[in-house]
């Protein structure tokens, strides 16, 4: 079975990405945050920093880029090339207001015209300079039938893999996935596909079997990962429950680079609350402790409860 680790922006930096793939691994393929190209910077220096392979060694890290215009993500995939990618990711999935409003991430999937233009553009390119382009999407914007006329518009082009999120735009990240759509998707799709949504435990890429009638394979992790971080392995079946040392580890390690390079206290202790609202559904009974570290401002403070919590 091949694994994949979805983006979570401000989560998933290559600090996390690191440390995540020293104490765990088995991870296939690691998928950046989105770069963002613009006419005048087809990457920033931040964004070059996080996918930087001096900053990735030892992973397979798919950069991946955010637009819809063509001409940028060109440029972008020409920069990473030179960087030493062979490989780039388009985001045709991203649910965001601000992102759907500039008609980039899933806000492109309803102008199916121009995202079969940018589609001849960006594929021509791959193939000219042996870049793959696999593709991130929902299932449409407004309605899930949209799926039916984009399977088709992506059958057209030599899409090296098709991850499908089967949400729309309106969904974001609530309630079921609409699997019966990826069913269809492995009726009709020409290209390879990687199943992306809800998978949280063993049981859920079970049911994902059954229902599918074939294992998924490769797949695509995103939160159930970051609130498990052993997922990958039960998955993989080299362990059977959540090993608490390597967590700590995880945990602590994060903790620490994180001091490093952001000041005050309260910013490092921002990014930290953000992975245990993941982080805490394996602490069953513990709700109190971390509804205080939540609220924490002080490291102090944070590491008190931090030792309670892992401690018990």
């Amino acid at each position: 079975m091949k694994i994949y680790f979805a983006p979570l922006e401000g989560i998933t930096g290559y600090i996390f990405r690191n440390i995540y793939n020293d104490i765990y691994g088995h991870i296939d393929k690691y998928f950046g945050p989105f770069i963002s190209p613009s006419e005048n910077c087809p990457i920033t220096p931040k964004e070059r920093r996080d996918i930087t392979p001096e900053n990735n060694k030892g992973m397979y890290l798919v950069p991946q880029i955010l637009t819809c215009r063509s001409d940028c993500f060109i440029e972008a995939s020409k920069e990473l090339q030179a960087m030493g990618y062979s490989e780039v990711n388009l985001n045709l999935g991203c649910p965001s207001g601000t992102v759907c409003a500039k008609g980039k991430g899933a806000g492109f999937l309803p102008e199916t015209l121009a995202l079969q233009k940018f589609l001849d553009d960006i594929y021509a390119y791959g193939e000219s300079e042996g870049m793959k382009i696999s593709i991130k999407t929902r299932l449409g914007y407004y309605n899930p039938e949209e799926f039916y006329d984009l399977v088709d518009i992506f059958n057209a082009f030599p899409v090296y893999e098709l991850i499908v999120h089967p949400r729309i735009k309106s969904d974001l990240y609530k309630g079921e996935p609409r699997r019966e759509f990826y069913a269809y998707a492995l009726e009709h799709s020409k290209n390879p596909l990687v199943y992306n949504g809800n998978i949280y435990t063993g049981k859920d890429y079970e049911d994902l079997s059954s229902m599918f009638g074939v294992s998924p394979d490769p797949i695509m992790l995103g939160r159930g990962l970051i609130s498990d971080p052993s997922l990958a392995d039960k998955l993989k079946g080299l362990e059977t429950e959540t090993d608490f040392k390597k967590f700590k580890l995880l945990h602590d390690s994060i903790y620490h680079e994180y001091q490093k390079i952001m000041s005050p206290d309260i910013n490092v202790l921002y990014k930290m609350r953000e992975l245990w609202t993941y982080w805490r559904i394996l602490f069953d009974g513990k709700d109190r402790d971390i509804k205080h570290l939540l609220k924490a401002k002080k490291y102090a403070e944070y590491d008190a409860i931090v030792n309670s919590i892992l401690s018990k």
